[in-house]
């Protein structure tokens, strides 16, 4: 109870109630989901922040040709960003232990089904970047295999984590910048994925972003925007 009461607070902080007059904002329909979340998922900030325990999926599938959002870590601890299915384990606080879900994790594993399909591992003490060491099939590396082909910071408090998808791989953006770890033969119907644990408060952005998506990628649209 008290972990829960400190995630809590951490969570709120920062609101407050004014008298003000209320101004009419179009807010964007697209939200994290409560009706598909972990039993001990919190939800905040009007369905854009996550803290608790556990996953929360989107309410909207990625259906379009190439979609992008943002998560902000907001607090760390922790936790993994990634896309899943609706049949993903919600109560689960890592990302891709299951066939259902391909996820970047806290630990610097990217997973799908329990599989490392990346891994970033701590560098030398003289390097201030984190060496990226690749352990998927063939058919989810990079194009490139060299052993210093690719070279990616693992996410800290306060960074903005982007997602792009386009039904062929997943790229995950690290301050705007590409982390070169790509995702492929993701199947099925997907949906944003946040998971946390340890005190980690997740912010998702869904529109206005922090960086430009890539080039070509929009904001997640439900489905009958795209008709």
């Amino acid at each position: 109870m008290i972990n829960m009461f400190c995630c809590l607070k951490g969570c709120i902080n920062g609101f407050t109630l004014t008298p003000s007059v209320p101004v009419r904002i179009k807010e964007n329909p697209i939200q994290l989901d409560s009706l598909h979340m972990g039993h001990e998922v919190v939800l905040v900030k009007s369905g854009q922040r996550a803290c608790g325990s556990g996953c929360t999926l989107g309410n909207a599938p990625l259906v379009q040709n190439k979609a992008y959002f943002e998560v902000k870590l907001q607090q760390g601890g922790v936790w993994a960003v990634g896309l899943a299915t609706r049949d993903t384990d919600l109560n689960r606080v890592h990302g891709g232990l299951d066939k259902e879900s391909w996820c970047l994790n806290s630990d610097g594993t990217v997973r799908h089904d329990n599989i490392e399909l990346y891994h970033l591992r701590p560098a030398s003490c003289d390097s201030p970047t984190e060496l990226l060491v690749s352990t998927a099939s063939a058919d989810e590396k990079p194009e490139s295999d060299k052993p210093d082909s690719t070279v990616a910071v693992m996410p800290v408090e306060g960074d903005v984590i982007g997602i792009a998808y386009d039904h062929v791989e997943m790229n995950f953006f690290l301050n705007g910048k590409n982390m070169e770890i790509p995702v492929r033969n993701i199947k099925g119907t997907v949906f944003p994925a946040l998971y946390v644990d340890d005190g980690a408060i997740l912010d998702i952005i869904l529109d206005n972003f922090r960086y430009p998506p890539p080039s070509g990628y929009e904001k997640i649209m439900v489905e009958q925007s795209l008709l």
